[in-house]
């Protein structure tokens, strides 16, 4: 399978793990929903916890490589968000299609440790200020 399919598997996986999570914490308003849903799967969210992800090396070599597979293979980007976060976004959803198809429980694994990620917040590194997630929807 290439990368690309396995990031359009990773994306519908992961966006259902988000929605169960986000009504087992006993959010019922679909706008609320979707509002909230967005902070953990806009393009800028799984960038930044695939850099997360790769940075801190709570992933495995064959696990990047397997990101590496999508990033490497998606297209330009789209208009309303820049082509490297993209390609991050891209990356991080091929890692979870793969891994939902290949070991489901190091999926969720990775899942619950990127809710954790955003739940938290985060910092840059470099100026130790908070980032903020857009959750408008405009890089879903």
């Amino acid at each position: 399978m290439n990368g690309l399919t396995y990031a359009y598997i990773g994306d519908a996986y992961y966006e259902l793990f988000i929605r169960r999570y986000l009504v087992d914490e006993g959010l019922t308003s679909v706008g609320v929903l979707h509002k909230r849903a967005v902070t953990y799967t806009s393009s800028t969210a799984q960038a930044m916890i695939m850099t997360y992800l790769m940075e801190t090396r709570l992933i495995t070599s064959s696990e990047e490589d397997m990101f590496k597979h999508g990033r490497n293979q998606s297209g330009p980007g789209r208009k309303n968000v820049d082509a490297k976060t993209y390609h991050l976004a891209t990356g991080f959803e091929s890692l979870i299609g793969h891994l939902c198809l290949s070991d489901p429980a190091r999926a969720d694994e990775i899942i619950r440790l990127s809710i954790t990620f955003i739940e938290r917040g985060q910092t840059d590194g470099e100026n130790g200020h908070q980032q903020h997630i857009q959750t408008d929807g405009r890089d879903q």
